[in-house]
């Protein structure tokens, strides 16, 4: 059983004893760091029982599950047979002796995005999106023996490393590109020497790897299960993609260039493209960027059954929780209202209900009587309204 949501950590716990502050100001894409943690302290996050069943009850395809072995990939065809339902799919099923012989030579177990099968890990997600403001993607490696997955390599996104069981060793080797994109003009070089850290990741233990770092990591007979939590924060070059689509709505920028003009008109053209560019760009265009990014991230899904299939969309009694779904969302306040801001969407209510959606910001399950009795003056029945119109907009539900 996963453990309870007021156990699971956000980022605050993640790297503790480190506030969450000093961590944005001197590590967030500067620097690895450890953070030691006691044994045992993620073990319900998703226990060996739990892993068992995500390979036991979901028809996961390759790449999504896959065994890796000294750098290469094994095939799946060597693990996995694909069987008929009875709409004459094909869906693919792991054959119990040959995976698990796999592992037993000492092949990696890699299930991505795992955030999606398990609620703890799922839960854990969401709330590192709320503290991040970035979309989270978490993948579960499990390795035994002595052997390595991966060979030294970087990857183009951030990530903690949360160490559920077991310990790894992790090697780094220092960056040789600063900040590499995954399309980038060219590739950060291959280190040369030796690794500048050589450490154990042991149970309870969390480490943060900035995109660009060389690293390699390799089990040391024992088992080994780790959780990989991987974001893309945003960069200037995603800004002036986001200035690019806003520009479509700019007739100047739409119209054809001056191919075949002389050199005056394409020079005055070009003028006029710079200073609209230029009145786009000023003032606080990073700000501007990063809140639409935030509003425009997905809600996760949750459905709430099976309340929200029925006309009245939340229970009857008041003895229920319910959660928002978009955990970049934001409230703007207007004069003499609310505003609800994420998943594409914005909704405004009267002033009155902003503590009940305040309340709802928090990422984490919130009891309806606490919010019933969140905002002084509003009645149970608004309340429920107002949960009810959030349900429907699919931006909230029953947790």
């Amino acid at each position: 059983m996963s453990r309870s949501v007021t156990e699971i950590p956000g980022l605050a716990g993640l790297v503790a004893p480190l506030e969450a502050g000093q961590f944005f100001e001197d590590v967030l894409g500067k620097a690895p760091r450890r953070f030691p943690g006691e044994k045992g302290r993620f073990a319900e996050l998703l226990p060996w029982p739990e892993l068992d069943r995500v390979l036991r009850q979901h028809r996961l395809e390759f790449p999504r599950l896959r065994l890796a072995l000294d750098g290469d990939v094994v095939p799946a065809h060597t693990y996995t047979e694909m069987v008929s339902t009875r709409r004459n799919g094909l869906v693919p099923r792991v054959l119990s002796a040959p995976f698990a012989e796999h592992l037993r030579a000492g092949a990696t177990l890699v299930v991505d995005s795992v955030n999606e099968l398990v609620d703890g890990v799922g839960e854990l997600a969401s709330r590192l999106e709320h503290d991040l403001r970035e979309r989270i993607q978490v993948n579960l490696y499990a390795g035994w023996g002595t052997t390595h997955g991966f060979d030294v390599h970087w990857d183009d996104h951030d990530a903690f490393i949360i160490q559920l069981s077991g310990r790894k060793r992790w090697r780094l080797h220092g960056v040789t590109r600063r900040s590499p994109l995954q399309r980038d003009v060219e590739l950060p070089e291959r280190p040369e020497g030796e690794p500048h850290e050589d450490f154990l990741l042991e149970d309870g233990d969390v480490l943060y790897l900035p995109r660009g770092h060389w690293h390699d990591v390799s089990a040391v007979g024992e088992e080994s299960l780790h959780l990989t939590i991987g974001f893309n924060a945003a960069t200037g070059v995603d800004l002036v993609a986001w200035l690019a689509d806003q520009l479509r709505s700019d007739e100047l920028f739409r119209a054809d260039l001056p191919r075949f003009a002389g050199p005056e008109v394409r020079a005055e053209r070009a003028e006029e493209l710079r200073r609209r560019l230029a009145e786009l760009a000023a003032g606080d265009v990073v700000d501007r960027f990063l809140a639409d990014r935030d509003a425009q991230a997905p809600a996760q899904t949750r459905v709430g059954l099976p309340w929200a299939a029925t006309a009245e969309l939340l229970p009857p009694d008041d003895d229920f929780e319910v959660r928002l779904l978009a955990p970049r969302a934001a409230l703007v306040d207007g004069e003499g209202t609310a505003a609800l801001v994420g998943a594409g969407k914005r909704l405004v209510f009267a002033a009155p209900a902003r503590p009940v959606l305040a309340a709802l910001l928090g990422g984490a399950p919130q009891p309806f009587k606490v919010l019933a009795d969140a905002a002084p003056g509003v009645d149970r029945a608004t309340v429920r309204a107002l949960l009810g119109e959030l349900v429907t907009q699919g931006l909230v539900a029953r947790a």
